[in-house]
Order: C-alpha cells, then sequence, then structure tokens
C-alpha cells in the first residue's frame, strides 16, 4: 500500500508553501495556523506572517498587540499568543527536547516539526491521517505523512470517500463505504465565538472605552491574554 500512496503523492501533491522547507520556526507556523483552519485561508496568512517575523527571534521582539492584529482573520486568537510565548521561548533557551512543552503545541504538532523540520521517524496523525490507516487497517510509515494528509484531505473524505480514484482501493477493507455525518461544529453566526472575534477586531483598530462593550466577552478575552484594560479603556497587551 506504501508505494502506492507514495507514487500516488508523486503525481498528485498539494504545493503548500510549508512544504518547500525544514525551517523548524516555519514549520510550526503553519502547523499552529492550520489548527481548525482552512488550509486555502492559511496559505497568505502564513506567507504575510513569515515576510514579517522571518525567525523566532524576530517573532519574539514583537510585541503581543502586533502579533494578535497580524493574526486577524486566522480564528482562535488565542494561538496568536501562544506562538508568540513559544518563540520567546526558543529564542531564550532555543529548541526544547520536549516540544509539548511550548505553548500552544500538542502531540500532533511536536510530531510534525519534530519529522517535517527535523526529520524524526515519527508519524504526526492528524485527523486525515487516523482516517486512512483505519480505513486501510494498515499502518504507514513516518515517510508517508504527507502522503496521507493529502489523501484524507481530497480523497478519503470522511463521508464519502472517492474510491473510484483512491490510489489504496484496491487492498483497502473498506473501499464503497459510505459514514454517517460528522459531527459539525457549532454555527459561527450568532456565537460567543463570534462576539468575541468582533470585539477583538474592534479593539486592535483602537483602545475602546469597556462601559460600551461587552463584559462577559471582555472577561473571557482578559483571561485569555487577548486584551489588557488601562483604566477604563480596553487596550491590546503591550
Amino acid at each position: 500500500m506504501e508505494v502506492e500512496l507514495l507514487a500516488w503523492y508523486q503525481r498528485t501533491k498539494r504545493d503548500l508553501p510549508w512544504r518547500r522547507t525544514c525551517d523548524p520556526y516555519a514549520i510550526l507556523v503553519s502547523e499552529i495556523m492550520l489548527q481548525q483552519t482552512q488550509v486555502e485561508r492559511v496559505v497568505p496568512h502564513y506567507l504575510a506572517w513569515l515576510d514579517r517575523w522571518p525567525t523566532t527571534d524576530d517573532l519574539a521582539s514583537a510585541s503581543v498587540a502586533e502579533v494578535i492584529r497580524a493574526w486577524q482573520g486566522l480564528g482562535y486568537n488565542r494561538r496568536a499568543v501562544a506562538l508568540h510565548s513559544a518563540a520567546t521561548m526558543i529564542a531564550e533557551r532555543g529548541w526544547p527536547d520536549d516540544l509539548t512543552t511550548l505553548p500552544g503545541v500538542g502531540p500532533y504538532t511536536a510530531a510534525a516539526v519534530r519529522n517535517f523540520a527535523f526529520g524524526e521517524p515519527v508519524l504526526p496523525v492528524d485527523v486525515n491521517v487516523s482516517r486512512v490507516q483505519g480505513r486501510t487497517g494498515y499502518s504507514f510509515s513516518p515517510e508517508s505523512a504527507q502522503a496521507l494528509m493529502d489523501l484524507g484531505a481530497t480523497v478519503c473524505l470522511s463521508r464519502a470517500p472517492r474510491c473510484a480514484v483512491c490510489p489504496l482501493a484496491a487492498d483497502c477493507r473498506s473501499r464503497g463505504q459510505r459514514y454517517a455525518p460528522v459531527r459539525r461544529q457549532s454555527r459561527f453566526e450568532g456565537s460567543f465565538r463570534q462576539r468575541r472575534s468582533e470585539l477583538l477586531r474592534l479593539v486592535a483598530e483602537r483602545p475602546r472605552e469597556s462601559a460600551g462593550l461587552d463584559a462577559t466577552v471582555v472577561e473571557s478575552l482578559l483571561k485569555d491574554g487577548l486584551v489588557a484594560r488601562d483604566g477604563s479603556l480596553v487596550t491590546l497587551p503591550g
């Protein structure tokens, strides 16, 4: 199966900017941005981010406010603060042996950086990789990581896999199966997440008087380190 998968990947692989580098910082930026965010939205933000802050030292020297403003449009803004904190730790102490000690880095992100940046023989298992392995019943090697991600994202889809064009279909035990719809994320429109996003966008434009803001949302953003209080004003952190 692995031979067929890698041959398919060589013919069809997506040309993504983070696949053109082994720089661990660039890989880390891409992986943090890709958490719960579509590839198409990430690409322009990723390119602009690395153009502005090409190294961990550059990002560490930026203010949290600058980082939050640059993150606008990606959602889940806590990731921006975590990425800035991780860059600060790396700039001060170097890359840790255990990458999960970095803010915002869990087991999957750590495995992705170890594989794609440091060339370590570890397979990062995201939802796409897990789906392909589960359906085929095959354990793929770390060398197949990018291929598995592409297959899961474009062919072995969660509900209606495209078995007719799958390079693994001949030996796949799940060929032809259809699956129940996955539980969708709660709607953004009208949600508390939307209220947070809109208030943060307003504060990113300029400080706002707290009296005119949603107090519950302000407290939530304060707790996450996304805003600060300066007297009667709500501002971005320094």
